[in-house]
C-alpha cells in the first residue's frame, strides 16, 4: 500500500491546501515569520505520514528477505 492510499495522508494534503490559502490573507509582514512557520508545520505532517509508511513497507520487505534468506 502506498502512502497516498491513506486517508489521513489524504486528509492531511487538504489541510496543506486549506492552510496556504488561509495564510496568503496574512499580512505581508508576517511573510518570512508566521506564514512561512504554520505553512512548513502543515506541510510536516503529509511528510511524515509519507516516511512512516515509507519505513514500514521497507521494515516488512526487509524481515521478508532475512527470513527468506535464513531458511526460517
Amino acid at each position: 500500500m502506498n502512502h497516498k492510499d491513506l486517508e489521513v495522508w489524504k486528509s492531511s494534503m487538504d489541510l496543506v491546501e486549506i492552510i496556504y490559502q488561509v495564510s496568503s490573507h496574512f499580512p505581508n509582514d508576517e511573510k518570512y515569520g508566521l506564514t512561512s512557520q504554520i505553512r512548513r508545520s502543515a506541510v510536516s505532517v503529509p511528510s511524515n505520514i509519507a516516511e512512516g509508511a515509507a519505513r514500514r513497507r521497507n521494515n516488512e520487505i526487509n524481515f521478508k528477505s532475512k527470513k527468506i534468506s535464513t531458511g526460517v
